[in-house]
């Protein structure tokens, strides 16, 4: 008697334990159909960013219902689903894939220079580490997001180094800081994605007088019962049209999306960009304790005369997101005509809040 209760409980946990499974999978597939509505709704936009942790959620789940359940066609048809549908959207950024710009690109001859992106998450203490960062990096080029003024006043001695700085210090957590030791002709920032979410557009020379436009974006995220359709043309606008109109770009920054997503896409088709972690991984950022299954948020985009010899996440210093750490180079022999009256900053960056 004690025997068949003991089978009789293995049994139904058994059972339930598949139902449970094959649940699970079913709101995974469910998430990626209704992933591929085409939609500006902030709530199905949002699901771009869940396509790598479904895949391997899905794979999971698969090889668990396969020991659990008999109805073993529903697990595989459901697992199926889920990891084809997202592996189709995530496939540039496979290794099997087609890489987008060599690694590391052939660059005798040319001036290049460290750059630093770093979403420094505004909350975060952690200043001394952060101040680290950059005295181990010395990046050339260094943008930091989610800057108030504390985190200026703590970073003043790292950030008086520079020869050319431009903060935009707010407290909303989209505030930005530029500083490089390259010659600026120009540089400002402008809320042009949404209001108080400054943009930075600056035209540079490298050392051999090879100019680019550097491109620093922190848009605010996809969100749940908003559309996305205005916030998609003002990201991909932002990228099309530079104030120097020149070929040479560079753009980096934490877009709150991935690059597998409609707007990100866009942003790069629009703006004839080229993303060398394309072919190589994903190189997540976010969140930083698990960016092994998280999000690529922090993105870098090329173009034209703009080779990338170097790129690599860095170490968690304390923020929600992981640093990205390159070494650009600018082609000298490339175009950079001007492009007169391509850009217009409709509303000039807001004041610290």
């Amino acid at each position: 008697m004690a025997l068949d209760q003991r089978n009789g409980a293995r049994s139904r946990s058994r059972m339930i334990g598949a139902r449970l499974v094959i649940g699970l999978l079913a709101l995974l597939a469910i998430a990626a159909l209704i992933s591929l509505l085409d939609t500006n709704r902030g709530s199905v936009r949002m699901l771009d960013m869940l396509r790598e942790p479904s895949v391997y959620l899905a794979a999971a789940l698969a090889v668990l219902g396969l020991i659990l359940s008999r109805k073993r066609a529903v697990v595989l048809g459901l697992a199926a689903i889920t990891i084809g549908i997202n592996m189709w959207r995530l496939w540039p950024y496979s290794f099997l894939a087609t890489a987008q710009v060599p690694l590391p690109d052939e660059v005798d001859g040319m001036s290049c220079a460290r750059l630093l992106s770093f979403n420094v998450l505004q909350d975060n203490d952690r200043y001394d580490d952060t101040a680290t960062l950059i005295e181990r990096v010395d990046p050339d080029i260094l943008l930091l997001m989610e800057t108030h003024q504390p985190w200026l006043d703590a970073l003043e001695p790292q950030l008086a180094r520079y020869g050319y700085r431009l903060d935009q210090p707010l407290r909303n957590k989209y505030g930005m800081a530029f500083a490089t030791r390259l010659t600026v002709d120009r540089a400002e920032m402008v809320a042009n994605t949404s209001s108080n979410t400054p943009t930075l557009y600056a035209t540079m020379r490298m050392e051999d007088g090879a100019r680019f436009e550097l491109i620093g974006l922190h848009p605010r995220p996809p969100l749940p019962g908003q559309s996305t359709e205005s916030r998609d043309a003002n990201i991909a606008r932002a990228g099309a049209r530079t104030p120097d109109g020149l070929s040479n770009v560079l753009a980096i920054g934490d877009f709150n999306d991935v690059p597998w997503s409609k707007t990100t896409a866009r942003f790069a088709r629009e703006g004839g960009y080229r993303d060398p972690r394309a072919g190589r991984g994903s190189f997540a950022t976010f969140p930083a304790d698990y960016a092994w299954i998280g999000w690529p948020l922090d993105q870098i985009f090329v173009k034209d005369g703009v080779k990338v010899e170097d790129l690599v996440i860095g170490d968690d210093v304390g923020s929600d997101h992981l640093p990205l750490i390159a070494r650009v180079c600018v082609d000298p022999m490339s175009a950079d005509a001007d492009i007169e009256g391509v850009f217009a900053p409709e509303t000039p960056a807001a004041p610290g809040l």
